[in-house]
């Protein structure tokens, strides 16, 4: 294992080796390789849902 990625405890290795942990799989690399029509569609998911909760704050305090 990289030093980066190593566990603090038995616990976290062992659902680490049994059940998988994808914590460790997805990094800033990664999501780099992702294909640019995908990437798009996450950053305006993203930044739709940023602008409805807004939203609904300020609409909210209004009442």
């Amino acid at each position: 294992m990289k030093e980066e990625n190593k566990p603090f405890n038995n616990v976290i290795d062992h659902f680490n080796k049994i059940e998988g942990n994808a914590a460790n799989v997805v990094s800033k690399k990664t999501l780099k390789k992702l294909p640019k029509p995908l990437k798009y569609f996450g950053y305006i998911m993203a930044g739709l849902l940023s602008i409805t909760i807004l939203l609904m704050i300020i609409l909210t305090s209004l009442n």
